[in-house]
């Protein structure tokens, strides 16, 4: 496959007015760069919310990525699961929905998708589905509408469902909190991000990206009808959950 990533550097000259964070255009172009030096362990995350989905997969099927960027989790799935089961990604960036069905072509992918411009605040449609995906998604979804989401969710879901998650979380204590988002912009340093980056992208972070404890996460779960939820990642203010609907 054609190397498309581009270097992240969406916040590498000065601002000199911030603005709320957005997935446009050149995020899309730099996303996949952005995301591996932006998330620890991404890759492994990849993998792990792969190997998960595989077990639960069924065909005749619809596997739903809600936030699916470039399409990465998609791709990495494709060889593993039935060809009967049809992928379903939803995005709320027309930019970054180019950009994964450009990367789905140069990848020859030839199971039946569909690539959805909708919003998650709104009702997109969630049926049929034996795996929902939501990677570092819900954290962009505004508090007052993700109970409704994940009851939605829940809803769409088979018999034996399960939504995975990766997600970036507060810690429950907040000394604990401090710390880790030092260990983390200590992270992104060795990473190569400059002072500057890490503080602009903060900055226009600040009133997009809202993360729950881990166990206020959990609670939402257990609220909209999931009986059996498991942390499978945790690394500092980053984790992964899946959930199972019975």
């Amino acid at each position: 496959m054609k190397n498309t990533k581009t270097s992240d550097k969406v916040f590498s000259e000065e601002i000199k007015k911030p603005s709320d964070f957005k997935f446009g255009a050149t995020v899309a172009n730099a996303f996949d760069d952005m995301v591996e030096r932006s998330v620890p362990f991404y890759n492994e995350i990849q993998r792990m919310i792969i190997e998960q989905a595989i077990e639960h997969a069924e065909p005749g099927t619809n596997v739903i990525d809600l936030g699916c960027s470039t399409g990465t989790t998609m791709i990495g799935l494709n060889p593993y699961v039935d060809d009967s089961i049809k992928f379903i990604g939803i995005d709320d960036s027309a930019e970054m929905l180019k950009k994964c069905d450009l990367k789905l072509k140069e990848a020859n992918f030839t199971r039946p998708y569909n690539l959805v411009l909708g919003d998650l605040h709104e009702d997109v449609k969630i049926e049929n589905a034996s795996v929902v995906i939501l990677c570092l998604t819900l954290q962009f979804v505004r508090p007052i509408y993700r109970e409704k989401l994940i009851k939605r969710i829940f809803d769409g879901l088979t018999k034996g469902g399960v939504l995975i998650v990766s997600e970036k979380i507060l810690a429950e204590d907040s000394l604990f909190n401090r710390n880790f988002i030092k260990y983390y912009y200590d992270y992104k340093r060795r990473n190569s991000y400059s002072e500057m980056e890490i503080s602009q992208k903060r900055e226009a972070l600040e009133n997009v990206l809202i993360p729950y404890k881990l166990s206020e996460n959990v609670k939402m779960f257990r609220e909209a009808g999931f009986s059996h939820i498991e942390t499978f990642f945790k690394w500092y203010n980053f984790s992964g959950f899946i959930a199972i609907k019975n």
